[in-house]
């Protein structure tokens, strides 16, 4: 109840009444959807869950804007789905944006700290075979759904090629399994070319996209630059980060800003390529500019970041070895800087533990934006 009069609902209802038509079927009233997509990030829940949860917290209605209890269903699901893409990613930095306002001056500090992490994607581990798979499964699809006569199916193969590539790490089954991730390769590259030549043209010509994804994955080698690890997710990439425990991370890489001392999240931002942490920095840095209108005075980063020292008016520093000519005093300064930045790395594991940012759900780039965003917002108005 407290962070509902902090949160600027009219500002919502001003900026977001342009995106709607006055005609025809009334729509869900912007503070609700608003509230909505705060919840779910808060909360950390998916659209389903928290739309089922609304009708019983008399709390989450009155965050909402309602002033009696309900008994119904606010909504269906999929209309936050709709309301995201309604506003697109613009609209949700609006949102970032309030969650930054609502703390002053606290959010305005001469020093920041800046780091990436990786938001991994919902797909699976990618694997050629299974890739292979997924490329005959599309086919036959286009196939039925054409009424294209296929000279073989393939179907009794498949499903044998598919338990040979079981346990291919094993040394008895290597060989075996990689003669079946050839054969899966041959059998897609087949029923690809077969219908492209037998399907209708104005078809074809609706689906050239999807065929030039499968073309791509078919002729993609092991050390191929933007290789395709997901038909439906093709903007994902593969990142390494050097953990143990998890080698190799498909996703996007995400930049996160807060302030040295409030910890309050001024930045968020996710990158469409796996760029250099150091080559990100002048978008993060704009990013700042547009929505709070200041430039740090020092942006305190990890060692990644080597390159440039200055970015506009803003000085960039990381930590190095003591230099002859540094005095003890400013050496013990820059000693406590690099203490506070360390706090950034526990607030990108609250990101990811409670507010959606360690698997992203979303659709597309424009989802893994949006994701990062309001996962940013929802831990600004926790903290």
């Amino acid at each position: 109840m407290q962070l509902a009069k902090r949160i600027p609902w009219e500002y919502f209802d001003a900026e977001f009444s342009q995106h709607y038509a006055h005609t025809g079927r009334p729509a869900k009233p912007i503070c609700l959807m608003v509230g909505l997509s705060i919840l779910k990030h808060l909360e950390n829940l998916s659209d389903e869950r928290v739309v089922q949860l609304w009708v019983q917290n008399p709390y989450y209605q009155a965050f909402c804007g309602e002033v009696e209890f309900q008994w119904t269903f606010p909504c269906d699901p999929t209309d936050l789905i709709y309301f995201r893409q309604r506003i697109g990613t613009e609209g949700i930095e609006k949102i970032f944006a309030a969650s930054i306002v609502i703390h002053g001056d606290n959010a305005k500090e001469t020093e920041v700290c800046i780091d990436t992490t990786v938001q991994e994607k919902a797909i699976t581990f990618p694997a050629d075979a299974k890739l292979y798979r997924k490329i005959i499964v599309h086919c036959l699809k286009l196939a039925r759904a054409n009424s294209i006569q296929l000279r073989r199916t393939y179907a009794k193969e498949i499903k044998q090629r598919k338990l040979e590539c079981r346990f291919a790490g094993h040394p008895k089954n290597r060989t075996k399994a990689r003669k079946a991730v050839k054969r899966l390769k041959t059998i897609a590259g087949r029923l690809v070319r077969e219908i492209e030549r037998k399907i209708p043209a104005e078809v074809l010509q609706a689906t050239a996209s999807s065929f030039a994804l499968f073309l791509r994955a078919l002729q993609q080698k092991r050390d191929d630059k933007q290789k395709i690890y997901s038909l439906h997710e093709p903007h994902v990439y593969c990142m390494s980060k050097g953990k143990e425990h998890k080698k190799y991370e498909f996703g996007t890489k995400a930049s996160i800003t807060v302030t040295r001392d409030s910890k309050i999240i001024v930045g968020a931002l996710a990158f469409d390529s796996n760029q250099y942490d150091g080559h990100t920095l002048p978008e993060v840095l704009l990013q700042l500019k547009r929505l709070m209108n200041y430039e740090p005075a020092a942006a305190l980063c990890d060692r990644g970041y080597k390159g440039k020292q200055k970015i506009n008016n803003t000085q960039i520093l990381r930590p190095h070895s003591k230099a002859k000519e540094v005095t003890q005093k400013v050496q013990e300064l820059m000693r406590k800087r690099f203490r506070k930045r360390a706090g950034i790395e526990p607030v990108i594991g609250h990101l990811k533990s409670d507010h959606r940012l360690n698997r992203n759900y979303l659709k597309g780039f424009a989802g893994d934006q949006i994701n990062v965003l309001m996962a940013a917002a929802a831990f600004n108005l926790t903290a």
